[in-house]
């Protein structure tokens, strides 16, 4: 009978090895396997962005290559964001300019649509330019020229508020996040680069 809880024993050790030799071995593969985005957007809470709203804004169009192979690294991650962020304020400028012309003749409203115009005929330029730096890893000076542009959106909606025109289109507030979290990633490369 003691012989044979013997080998009952040893073979029960020897699995409880094996489990737990190859748990550490998918962890470390986990681990290993963690995308650049993933890194990046778990990287920053210091500038109050969460993984969530971080992924949220760079993966909200299934065309994005944000889990793509074109992502391999957190350079990419921030060339990405730089792109997505200039693409944004282009569509926001667009949708301002729709409503515009669909608002109508009336002086006040002319004015301020005028000066969300305005706002983001400085923007966009500015966003190539900082896409551009961005991709060729150039992140101080972009990283100022995004946190000057990330206003566009909320002084747009200031400018509306009270007004009889129209509302500001979504694409404003889409941009706002996107600058928000395109800021705080090129700042983030700035500060490891």
């Amino acid at each position: 009978m003691g012989r044979s809880v013997l080998p009952a024993l040893l073979l029960l050790a020897v699995l409880a090895v094996v489990v737990h030799g190859d748990s550490a071995t998918t962890k470390t593969t986990t681990t290993m396997t963690r995308s650049a985005l993933d890194t990046v957007c778990s990287s920053l809470g210091g500038y109050y962005v969460t993984p969530t709203l971080c992924l949220a804004a760079l993966c909200s169009d299934a065309s994005d290559p944000c889990h793509a192979a074109a992502v391999h690294d957190a350079h990419a991650v921030a060339a990405l964001a730089a792109r997505l962020a200039a693409r944004n304020a282009t569509a926001a400028q667009g949708s301002i300019i729709q409503s515009s012309s669909a608002a109508g003749a009336d002086n006040n409203n002319a004015t301020t649509w005028a000066s969300c115009l305005e706002l983001y005929g400085g923007a966009v330029p500015a966003l190539r330019w900082t896409a551009a730096s961005v991709a060729a890893r150039r992140y101080r000076g972009a990283r100022e020229v995004i946190q000057a542009t990330q206003y566009a959106a909320p002084a747009c909606e200031g400018v509306m508020e009270g007004t009889a025109a129209a509302a500001v289109p979504p694409e404003n507030g889409q941009f706002s996040d996107m600058a928000f979290v395109a800021h705080a990633v090129v700042a983030y490369m700035a500060a490891t680069d």
